[in-house]
């Protein structure tokens, strides 16, 4: 595909793209797809949404009551913006990271970045200074914006020719106090050409140094306009939550992309784990809720006592939502989880179903716009019912920033997402594992999901993870790692009675040969389990 002339000054994003041979085919078939050769994406959200819907209507709220309105957002991210361009020297095209908490603050940066024509740079506030270093290096960061509360690991992080500007304090440089020391005037938006990079999202990965993944403008309102559009159908005067941070794509899309560009408000939380989140929703009437599967199952032993009849979509995701957690939520609540799988490859959801159409232990179909097919090692399509490596295209595809590992990820013009999965006769996709947690135990191939949802069956069990342990005989034998709820008792009885559960459930062979007990399963901060640490001490 041909890219449009490019409205960055300076070039490093275009320049850094994969071979064009090397790219994913990009489907845009979709008339809502069919974007103008010159796009920015803030301005379709911000001024294109105020266009539609008027500038008086809520866009972001907080814990502690502020809201505010599209039109007041709009005069901050100008204000901001006219200060990256008349006082710090920002050009088109210049990489500018932005950390901190979730605030307004944080997500008017964002907009203003990409207003200017820069490359916005998401990261995690809870990264330190030697991965925020790794990331400043790949990507070239010659600026960036951070929340005073979260600027001692990045200045830590010593990066060459890095220009950091605060804001929240009380320094008279600080980026909010030099915006409100500009007149109001409004800022026409960079002409960005709809294929000019406007984001750079990292891999959260467990292992390994982390991938840029560049995305275009028109793949901002590519997200908004397949998965949200059609398979979340927000409505305006949704309140929308979440606990994924502003720094992953999943929280990026849920929380700002998809409510914007349906005139909707975002509820934007600092601190949004499961009993934060459960007050929130009660208190705020938030009707659309992102989290992953863990912080359902959490909230599911904390219910009462909160009033949550507010909601009516509520999106899983980061990782296999479990049938039982499926179940166990639509009896407590009434409401069918919106089951989904995306990648930070691939921006956001490419796989999920909704409403009726949910089956509780699938993932669902493919989004509109996108297609999706299970294959082989070499690429070839594997027949239906049998397990393979899942293979989609789409409006969005994989662009690592200069990274080999890109023909790893797209072969034959399709993004290998690494996880198996089983197409079913009539077009479904069952989650397998990833595809790196296939246990191979005496011949047999068992998916540690799958015993990990057995283990969710039962009662005392709050969390399950599962992996292969080396054996001389077996090759690998199945060890479960389990968090109980507050009140069950760790012992050889409990370990009994999960095991039994199981075989209830399962072929003798996928049962656990050893059951441990933990305080807690490692995660990311981005919430994704870390299995790599349990094999290790396996």
């Amino acid at each position: 595909m041909e890219l449009t002339p490019s409205a960055h000054l300076d070039t490093f994003a275009r320049d850094h793209l994969p071979p064009a041979g090397e790219w994913p085919d990009i489907l845009l078939d979709l008339p809502s797809l069919r974007y103008p050769r010159h796009l920015n994406c803030a301005a379709e959200l911000l001024d294109g949404t105020i266009g539609r819907h008027g500038a008086d209507r809520p866009v972001f709220r907080t814990g502690e009551g502020a809201v505010w309105t599209y039109g007041e957002l709009r005069e901050q991210v100008d204000r901001i913006a006219h200060v990256l361009t008349c006082e710090l020297g920002v050009v088109p095209g210049n990489r500018v990271l932005l950390r901190g908490p979730t605030t307004p603050y944080l997500a008017a940066c964002w907009l203003a970045v990409l207003k200017a024509g820069a490359v916005a740079v998401t990261v995690l506030a809870q990264q330190r200074s030697k991965e925020l270093a790794t990331v400043c290096e790949i990507a070239r960061a010659g600026h960036a914006l951070c929340d005073i509360r979260s600027v001692d690991d990045l200045v830590k992080a010593e990066v060459p020719g890095l220009r950091i500007t605060t804001y929240g304090g009380d320094a008279p440089d600080d980026l909010l106090r030099r915006a409100a020391a500009r007149p109001p005037e409004p800022y026409a938006a960079v002409a960005t050409a709809a294929d000019d990079v406007a984001l750079i999202a990292f891999t959260s990965g467990t292992t390994g140094r982390p991938k840029g993944c560049m995305h275009f403008h028109r793949d901002v309102l590519a997200i908004a306009d397949t998965f949200s559009a059609h398979v979340l159908r927000p409505q305006a005067d949704d309140v929308f939550a979440g606990s994924p941070p502003l720094g992953f794509t999943f929280g990026l899309g849920g929380l700002v992309v998809f409510p914007m560009r349906a005139g909707a408000s975002t509820l934007l939380l600092e601190q949004a784990g499961p009993l934060q989140l459960l007050p929130a929703v009660a208190e705020h009437r938030v009707s659309v809720l992102f989290t992953a599967p863990t912080a359902y199952r959490v909230m599911l032993d904390h219910l009462d006592g909160h009033d949550i009849r507010s909601l009516r979509r509520c999106v899983s995701a980061g990782e296999n939502l479990p049938a039982a957690t499926w179940q166990s939520w639509h009896e407590r609540t009434g409401v069918r989880l919106i089951n989904g799988i995306g990648a930070t490859e691939l921006l956001h959801i490419f796989i999920s179903a909704a409403d009726d159409a949910i089956r509780p232990g699938t993932t669902g179909v493919p989004v509109p716009g996108w297609q999706a097919r299970v294959v082989d090692a070499e690429g070839d399509p594997l027949p239906d019912g049998e397990p393979g490596l899942l293979a989609v295209r789409g409006p969005v595809g994989c662009r690592y920033l200069s990274d080999p590992r890109q023909t790893e990820y797209v072969r034959r013009g399709w993004n290998i997402t690494g996880d198996t999965y089983v197409r079913e006769p009539d077009g479904w996709f069952r989650y397998v594992a990833r595809a790196d947690d296939m246990i191979i135990s005496a011949g047999y191939n068992i998916a540690g999901p799958e015993v990990e949802d057995a283990l969710l069956h039962h009662p005392d069990v709050a969390e399950a993870a599962v992996v292969g342990r080396p054996d001389d005989l077996r090759g690998q034998v199945v060890v479960a790692y389990v968090v109980l709820r507050d009140g069950a008792v760790r012992g050889d009885g409990t370990a009994e009675a999960l095991t039994a559960s199981v075989k209830q459930r399962l072929a003798p062979f996928k049962c656990p040969r050893e059951i441990v007990f933990l305080d807690a399963l490692p995660r990311t901060p981005t919430g994704k389990l870390q299995r790599f640490r349990l094999r290790a001490l396996e």
